[in-house]
Order: structure tokens, then sequence, then C-alpha cells
């Protein structure tokens, strides 16, 4: 997996006003977990431009001032309700024989029959998987193969599952499937109505004319 570099200073006051005065200063407050007693610093915001902003999985590289560096991963993040600004984040320390819990992105490949034959959708249930697995194997993506998926078809977790990580649904979760389109509802029920409708013209009796002796 990709790490992203995020250059941190060691916080040694963690008060409101200091808080404010690091955000002032365009610098994020945060903390460290995982490796004992927890870390608290700050980074600059443009640093997580790329851990944040982006639908990919990535792991963190901490480079502090002293040269210390600590790999791990986001656990949490915090915006302000208006501005969307960062208020606060929580990083998880990563060891390599320790494993650990992460939202991977869902990567579809192939394509369904159900689609390109019989005019199906593609609907995709889970964008992101849950996964546990040492950080040597946290993937880049969980691989959906779709390949096989006819119309009517799902596509669920226990399919996906690796020998180098544990995806943590049930494994009736399902992941994506291959739908008829509103479009062929449509199609088929005005269909239905018209030949109901024609049903009904053919077994109506007869009008009879008045007639006269």
């Amino acid at each position: 997996m990709k790490s992203i570099t995020i250059n941190g200073s060691k916080r040694e006051s963690v008060g409101k006003v200091a808080t404010k005065a690091l955000r002032n200063a365009g610098r994020v407050p945060c903390v460290l977990y995982g490796g004992g007693e927890p870390l608290h610093f700050s980074a600059p915001e443009l640093d997580f431009s790329k851990l944040v902003y982006t639908p990919n999985a990535h792991t963190v590289e901490i480079l502090l001032e002293d040269g210390t560096k600590i790999n791990a991963i986001l656990q949490d993040i915090q915006f302000h309700p208006l501005s969307d600004k960062i208020l606060h984040v929580d990083f998880y320390q990563l060891f390599d024989d320790k494993e650990v819990s992460m939202n991977i992105p869902v990567k579809i490949e192939g394509a369904a029959p159900g689609v390109r034959n019989s005019g199906g959708v593609l609907r995709l249930n889970k964008r992101k998987l849950r996964v546990r697995a040492l950080p040597s194997n946290l993937p880049d993506f969980v691989i959906a193969d779709i390949s096989k998926l006819e119309l009517g078809n799902k596509l669920y977790t226990a399919e996906l599952q690796s020998d180098n990580y544990a995806i943590l649904h049930p494994d009736n979760t399902v992941v994506c499937q291959v739908r008829t389109s509103r479009a062929s509802i449509k199609e088929e029920a005005v269909e239905e109505t018209a030949v109901a409708a024609e049903g009904g013209a053919e077994g109506a009796p007869e009008d009879k004319a008045d007639t006269q002796e």
C-alpha cells in the first residue's frame, strides 16, 4: 500500500488556546495512539490533501522534527460543520507483527454479462470494505470480479476473501449486483398493459344493433 508523509511537530501545550492558535496558523492538531502514551503533534493542513481528499487508501509516515519516523494509519478525522476545514486528526501506530483494521476501496474488474448482453445495470452496494491484516498485507483495493454476473446475480463478500487479509463483514454482505434497469421495467410494464388491454378487447362482447321487425 502506498504511503503519504505527514510532517509533524510535537505539541507542548494541548489547551484550547494553543489549539486555536495552531488552526489559525494553518496547522492541524493530531494525536497518535497505539504506541503507549498518546503522542500529541501538529501538521500543516496541506499535508492532508492527498490523504483525506481521495477515494484511495494510504498508510502514513509521520516525520517528526527530531527525525523520528512513525508508520500509522488514519483512525478518525473531524471537520468544521460549516467550512469543512480539518479540525482534528487521530492516527493509529502500525507495527509489523500486529494486525490492524482499515477501510479499503472496492475496485470493479471485468464486464458483467448481465449488463453487456441483457441490458442490466450494475449497482455497487459497498464502495469500501473493512479489512483486517498485517500492515505489509494491506491491499490498495479489494478486487471485485464481475465477469460472471448475470442479470439478477449478486457478488458477496464471501467470494472476495483472501489469504492475506480478512474482510470484516458478514459473508452474505452484497458488494455489487446486476439489476434490471428502470427503463426495462417501464417498458415491460407498458407491454403488459398493452397485452392486457388487447386481451380485454378481444374478450368483450360485440354490440348488437337494434333491429325492427
